[in-house]
Order: C-alpha cells, then sequence, then structure tokens
C-alpha cells in the first residue's frame, strides 16, 4: 500500500480508501456479510480510510462499519470520514441541515452507529444555503474541541464558501466529484455542483495542504469494467438517478470507455486499474474514495499501485479524455 500525507491532516493515509455508500442497501451489490470481508480485508490489505455517511442506506452503512470495526477490534487501524448535514424523514427526501442544532445531534448518532469516540474527519455532506456559515462553525469549533472529531471536512462546497470556513474554522479535507470522465462536472444525480473540481478545487487543496478525497473515481463501475452498451440496473438501485447512465449521455461516456478499454488491452492492464493510477498521479489526490462489492474487485484496485503510467501512455489518455473535460 502507498501512504500520503498532508500539511493539514497528521496522517499517513492510504492512496485508495474505500466509499461504504454500497453497504447500505441502495445498491444491487449491497450485501452485510460481503461488507464484513471487505472491510477486513481492505484493512489487511493496509486501506485505513473508510468513507462514510449517515444517508448512505439511512444510516445502514454507518451501523456495518461501526459493528466490523467493534468486533474485529480494528477502529484504531482506521481513518474514519462520516459526513453530516442531510436529514430525512420516513419519506426518505432529504434535507440540507447544518445548523448548529442538527449538527450537535448528528454527531452524537453517528459516534453511537459507528461505535467510537471519535470521528477523525468529519465532513459536512452539501451546503445549506439558509444556514449562516458563523453558526455551522460555531458548532464545528465546539465539536471539535470536545474530542468527537479531529479533522473538519467539506464535501461539495463552492471555494468561494470555503475559504469562509477556512478562514473561521480551518478545513483540512474537501471532498468533490472528480473521475477521468467527469473532471469539472456542473451536476451529480441532478444535484448541481457549484464547483469545478480541476479548475478550481484542486488548485487550492494543493495551496493549502488539504486532503483532496475524489469520489466516484470509477464513474459509479463503468470505469471499473462493468457496464455494458445497454447496461440495465434493477428498480432499486440508487444508480438509476444518475442521468449521465442512461440514454444518449450514457451513450458517449460509454463510447470513451471503449477507447480507454483498447488502450487498456494494449498496455495490459484493465481499466479499473488506468482509472486508479489516472488519479493517484495527481500530487493533489490523497485518497482515492473507491466502492467495491467483494473482495477481489478490492484487490483489484490494489494492484494499480504496482505500476504507474508513463507519459506517453498519460498523453494517449489525455486525448481520449479531452472531448469530456466539459460534460455536464
Amino acid at each position: 500500500m502507498l501512504y500520503k500525507t498532508v500539511g493539514r491532516i497528521k496522517e499517513q493515509i492510504s492512496a485508495i480508501g474505500i466509499g461504504c455508500w454500497g453497504f447500505g442497501g441502495d445498491w444491487d451489490t449491497s450485501n452485510d456479510r460481503n461488507a464484513d470481508a471487505i472491510i477486513r480485508t481492505s484493512i489487511e490489505l493496509g486501506i485505513n480510510l473508510f468513507d462514510v455517511a449517515p444517508v448512505y442506506g439511512w444510516n445502514h452503512s454507518e451501523r456495518v462499519l461501526g459493528k466490523t470495526l467493534k468486533d474485529s477490534g480494528l477502529r484504531h487501524k482506521v481513518i474514519i470520514a462520516s459526513k453530516c448535514g442531510l436529514t430525512w424523514g420516513d419519506d426518505h427526501v432529504t434535507a440540507n441541515d447544518l445548523t448548529k442544532e442538527n449538527l450537535f445531534r448528528e454527531i452524537d448518532g453517528s459516534l453511537e452507529r459507528l461505535q467510537t469516540d471519535y470521528i477523525d474527519i468529519w465532513q459536512l455532506h452539501w451546503p445549506d444555503p439558509s444556514t449562516p456559515i458563523e453558526e455551522t462553525c460555531e458548532a464545528l469549533a465546539e465539536i471539535k474541541k470536545s474530542g468527537k472529531i479531529r479533522y473538519i471536512g467539506l464535501s461539495n462546497f463552492a471555494q468561494a464558501d470555503m475559504e469562509v470556513f477556512d478562514r473561521l474554522v480551518g478545513v483540512d479535507a474537501q471532498q468533490g466529484l472528480y473521475n477521468m470522465f467527469e473532471r469539472n462536472a456542473a451536476s451529480y444525480h441532478n444535484i448541481p455542483l457549484k464547483y469545478r473540481t480541476e479548475d478550481e478545487m484542486l488548485p487550492n487543496v494543493r495551496a493549502r495542504g488539504q486532503a483532496f478525497l475524489p469520489y466516484s473515481p470509477m464513474f459509479q463501475g463503468l470505469l471499473a469494467g462493468r457496464f455494458t452498451r445497454s447496461r440495465t440496473f434493477s428498480q432499486t438501485d440508487i444508480r438509476n438517478e444518475n442521468p449521465k447512465l442512461s440514454g444518449e449521455l450514457y451513450q458517449k461516456y460509454f463510447d470513451g470507455y471503449e477507447k480507454l478499454k483498447l488502450l487498456a488491452d494494449e498496455i495490459g492492464h484493465p481499466t479499473n486499474e488506468i482509472a486508479v493510477n489516472w488519479l493517484r498521479q495527481k500530487p493533489e489526490v490523497t485518497s482515492i474514495i473507491g466502492g467495491a462489492s467483494c473482495v477481489e474487485q478490492v484487490r483489484q484496485n490494489i494492484a494499480a499501485l504496482d505500476w504507474s503510467i508513463d507519459d506517453e501512455t498519460m498523453a494517449r489518455i489525455g486525448e481520449i479524455l479531452e472531448p469530456y473535460r466539459e460534460m455536464p
């Protein structure tokens, strides 16, 4: 395993992390027994960052991660990066809530589900324009002072807002949508993004010494080579809500995947390894948040760390990706 350190976080962080959304039951591949094996094997192989959120599976992902870490006695070996700021009711319709009252409520709920006394990186999941940044920062400062969180992160935030948060309370990590096809994406699952990852977020994390945790590195499975041109999910799979994975837009992205697949076959490395290395070789990237539906997929992603993309191949990849640089 390769590890990276950044100025704001005094930890060695594995170059590959585990995204726990798939543990919650929202994906066709969700399975508690597989999740337990994935967590244990990942730690055994040197992965130490686990990215989770209450909204993943409506609290279930946090419970699954917490139970495995408690049962295995491995909590001390991992960095938990959980989130806050999304609430929901019986209808599972989410609302953004970064009020002081809600943050105090959420931290205790997450700690209980994760069966731990502290969360390493606590990230505001999405912006809440209805709550003053000063109120949110006041809550974060009090929660951090109490020892319940160690570092503060932002996910999906406009960089102008990030600068205010950084001035008031300090931002140690940022998370944003970033993969070979979604480099400056304007939306995610139909949610508008008020940042451009490559053009805005990456320069900031580099200048400020923040950790950068790209999510959806495999474009929800396309870059892992798991889809066909006529791909289908079950009606309950949350990826059906991603408009980029259906219709004409999906066909355009699949065209790009096929070109990458030809190059992958030529150089003798699968597309998932190319996707991992394309991210890993960017100096701003700290840990790649990748999901896994089985232990073998974890091993496949780690295998990418055994080699690097040379300059000539990187240039060829750049030619393939150029038409997608400003895709929605």
